[in-house]
């Protein structure tokens, strides 16, 4: 925007400039040649007058060589013709005598008005001695062309000097211009994209600019104001109701445990179906507590070391997996892995998936762990042969309750999604080649590949299924 604002006016100034400092220039130019002819032709008819009195009244040619000599040391040069344009006298110079300045001569004689040509860097002109329809003679006289080119060339130099202040002063002016407008413009679109990325305090300090801009700014911290408000005031519902939840929930499957140590079979039963969905609202409860803490979360990227917290993640749950008959494993390969991700975080994402994927495989069914590294990304993914999803599953996977699983709560990918975003990269679900699922996490690798992995739990405790 700056550079279209700047160009625009430059533009613009250029055209102006050009249109006024150029015919100007060549208007001066046009003035000074024709006052210089002038000049020129003045002293030629006053050496023309003197050698009319010895040409037609026959007086001596003493005045004459006298008026000669005083053009000479002006610095002209000047040659009298008589009426057969022989010539009589002349100055010292010779430049207002040859060919050219004969032939300038009889054409005076003749009555005609001639272009005066230039001689060796003289402007040459002629006038009559005498009456014009009957001249005795013929006067011409060089002068040097050099004061002329000198005033020319000042005209177009101080025109050049002109049209280069105004066009620096264009672009200076369009400059400041545009950045007044666009620099207000550009914070303002910066706060839009931060708070568009979660930063929900984000505020735009626009103190200059147009009044326009500042009202929007202001407008847009308003709106800021209120969507912070609402958000935090949501996640706070949430994780209120959530976490008052627990308790009679908590109390609600101890009655049921004492009432099923007394009862019949049948009774029993039907308590042990309540017990499985209280199990399943406590369940969700917790999950819902966990997306409350992810989307209340602003971490601070650390160095964490990827590879690490996959062997970490596989050996922690390999014994639930062999329990349920399933295969886990992580891919060799890959080497050292460093990207930048909240503390825990990592931890929390990958047992979300693994708990998903052992969950979905069918006994005999294999899980693997992998990561691999592309520029300033790092990919890791979680590959299982199960059932996979369909497309419109995977449309709907990682919104809250997106899952239509039997016995999930459908909040484990939203919890993935959204730590994994919060940390600057993003998820995705794909088909595994063969049959079964592969999300895939792209997180941004650590900008110091060499940094080891700071402080932070190593292990979490293996959370409940989704």
């Amino acid at each position: 925007m700056t550079r279209r604002i700047a160009w625009t006016l430059v533009v613009l100034t250029s055209l102006l400039l050009a249109l006024a400092v150029i015919p100007l220039a060549a208007s001066l130019t046009a003035r000074e040649r024709v006052s210089y002819g002038d000049n020129q032709r003045g002293a030629t008819r006053v050496v023309a007058a003197v050698a009319e009195e010895h040409l037609s009244d026959g007086r001596p040619a003493t005045t004459l060589h006298q008026e000669l000599a005083a053009t000479a040391r002006r610095g002209d040069c000047a040659a009298v013709y008589d009426a057969s344009a022989h010539l009589v006298a002349s100055t010292p110079c010779r430049a207002a005598t040859g060919k050219a300045a004969e032939a300038l001569a009889e054409d005076v004689l003749r009555g005609r008005e001639p272009e005066p040509p230039e001689n060796e860097g003289r402007l040459l002109t002629a006038e009559p001695a005498g009456d014009v329809r009957g001249p005795a003679g013929a006067v011409v006289l060089a002068r040097s062309a050099a004061p002329l080119d000198a005033r020319v060339a000042a005209i177009w130099g101080w025109s050049a000097v002109i049209g280069t202040v105004g066009l620096a002063a264009s672009v200076l002016l369009s400059v400041r211009l545009a950045r007044w407008v666009s620099r207000p413009l550009s914070a303002l679109d910066a706060s839009t994209r931060r708070l568009g990325e979660g930063t929900l305090d984000e505020r735009a300090e626009v103190a200059s600019g147009p009044p326009e801009v500042r009202r929007l700014a202001a407008t847009f911290n308003t709106m800021a104001a209120r969507t912070e408000a609402l958000v935090h005031g949501h996640r706070a519902v949430v994780a209120d109701v959530s976490h008052q939840l627990r308790t009679p929930l908590a109390a609600l499957r101890l009655r049921l445990d004492v009432l099923a140590a007394g009862a019949d079979d049948a009774t029993a039963t039907e308590l042990a179906a309540a017990q499985e969905e209280i199990a399943r609202l406590s369940r969700l409860v917790d999950g819902l507590l966990a997306v409350a803490r992810a989307e209340q979360a602003t971490p601070s990227a650390t160095a964490v070391r990827a590879d690490e917290v996959v062997a970490d993640r596989v050996a922690a749950w390999t014994p639930v997996a062999e329990e349920r008959g399933v295969r886990l494993t992580a891919e060799p390969g890959g080497g050292a892995l460093t990207v930048a991700s909240g503390a825990g975080h990592l931890e929390q994402i990958l047992d979300n998936l693994i708990a998903n994927a052992v969950d979905a495989v069918p006994p005999g069914g294999h899980i693997v762990l992998g990561h691999r590294a592309a520029g300033t990304t790092a990919t890791l993914y979680v590959r299982d042969d199960g059932p996979g999803m369909t497309a419109e599953a995977k449309a709907a996977a990682f919104r809250r309750f997106g899952s239509r699983k039997a016995g999930g709560t459908g909040l484990g990918l939203a919890i993935v999604h959204r730590l994994v975003t919060v940390n600057g990269g993003g998820a995705r679900l794909e088909d595994t080649p063969g049959g079964g699922l592969t999300v895939a996490l792209d997180l941004p690798l650590w900008p110091e590949p060499g940094r080891e992995r700071g402080g932070g739990p190593r292990s979490l405790p293996v959370p409940k299924k989704s």
